[in-house]
């Protein structure tokens, strides 16, 4: 195999060779003979070791589509810092196709129904609840934390997020809050304990339903923290004075997303605020975007997870009738977040390896390594949207942003 081979990369090296500079080295059978470099360097930053000849396709078009689908299936292995990894992976996709991206966008929509989407919520997160507590830290949660200063720890800096969210929807004491996609109830158990909220949690995942529920007795909140394993369209007992959506409405699908912020309107008081906190594209097209995290994520993690850019939660949030009030884009603080997943991630590898399998391990390593460099380099991004009924009048509305930073 080592000259065919050989021959076959040889034109293809020279050109990354020429073009990108790399300190990468890729090798197969004996390394000692058959390797090639894909830069000048005394020596790799970047090893990638071939297992299977299957694997030559995929490298020779990267992306964390294709790399990524050869490190998770096991046919190659990667050595060197995960973030030169996938800078590598990103300027060879650049030498192959430049309009490339690293996620390797998609053009399609997926279709959503209870079924599908409880199936996937339970695919992605009821994997274990001690591999998740591994590199989420002691505050056991699942979106972008807040580093007012930046340099905050992981969970110092979740807790801040919670804090800045409920000062932000101006909870008050008695008002009732809805937490859409609770997790394993971290905002909830805040909002009641610190606040003095009245609040519901709703979740699809049967083990963060299980933990949450238990974290709720653990501190005696059961008079004000109530959790249930329901679809946020099965919620039919509002009014509710605030609303929240945290890390949930990626897997709302695109063409639901009026059915979904109808659905919160329906929900909510006239008077009530609610705040959607998500992902977006920073991809579009004639004015919006349909796609998803590409085909490693849509196979491997976030099944029919799809992102809309900025402007399409904009028009689809008033399509279903409420008013965007306030803006606030955390994409610099989501890639602080998901270094420090991917870096307690390395530092916990050989327990995580214990608690799933080998497929499992990969799928994340690299997952959580790829969203930090997507944060890095703009390809996706997050934004905190506040929003409340529309057609109300303005009198109602603060005249600055001060009050979100109050001391509660």
């Amino acid at each position: 195999m080592g000259s065919i081979v050989e021959h076959a990369l040889l034109p293809w090296a020279q050109r990354v060779r020429s073009q990108a500079n790399l300190p990468v080295r890729l090798s197969w059978g004996d390394s000692a003979t058959h390797s090639l470099a894909l830069g000048d360097f005394s020596a790799p930053q970047v090893d990638v070791r071939v297992r299977d000849p299957a694997a030559f396709p995929l490298l020779i078009n990267p992306g964390l589509d294709t790399l990524g689908e050869a490190y998770v299936e096991g046919l190659v292995d990667v050595e060197g810092p995960l973030t030169e990894v996938l800078s590598a992976a990103h300027q060879l996709a650049a030498c192959a196709e430049p309009a490339k991206g690293l996620l390797g966008r998609i053009r399609r929509r997926f279709g959503h129904t209870r079924e599908s989407d409880s199936e996937s919520i339970r695919y992605h997160y009821d994997v274990s609840n001690a591999f998740y507590a591994q590199w989420l830290g002691e505050s056991m949660v699942y979106s972008c934390a807040y580093f007012p200063d930046g340099n905050e720890t992981l969970d110092v800096a979740q807790r801040l997020k919670i804090d800045h969210i409920l000062r932000k929807i101006d909870l008050r004491p008695g008002q009732r809050l809805l937490d859409v996609g609770c997790g394993w109830g971290s905002l909830v158990l805040r909002a009641a304990e610190r606040f003095g909220a009245q609040c519901l949690g709703v979740t699809l995942s049967q083990n963060q339903y299980d933990l949450a529920q238990e974290r709720v007795q653990a501190a005696g909140l059961q008079d004000r923290v109530e959790i249930r394993l329901q679809d946020y369209r099965d919620v039919s007992d509002g009014p509710f004075d605030r609303i929240t959506s945290v890390g949930m409405f990626e897997h709302v699908g695109l063409d639901q997303l009026v059915a979904y912020f109808t659905h919160v309107r329906q929900l909510l008081k006239p008077d009530g605020w609610v705040m959607n906190h998500g992902i977006t594209s920073t991809d579009a097209f004639d004015g919006e975007t349909r796609h998803g995290g590409g085909h490693f994520i849509d196979r491997y993690v976030f099944p029919r997870g799809e992102l809309p850019h900025i402007s399409t939660v904009l028009r689809t949030l008033q399509e279903g009738g409420l008013e965007a009030f306030d803006i606030e884009n955390l994409r610099r603080h989501y890639q602080r977040t998901t270094q420090l997943w991917s870096e307690a991630f390395e530092a916990h590898s050989d327990k995580l390896r214990t608690l799933v399998d080998d497929k499992r391990w990969r799928i994340w390593r690299i997952y959580l390594a790829g969203c930090a460099w997507a944060f890095e380099h703009d390809e996706v991004a997050l934004y905190q949207v506040l929003c409340r009924p529309a057609g109300q009048s303005c009198a109602g509305l603060p005249w600055s942003r001060q009050w979100m930073y109050r001391a509660p």
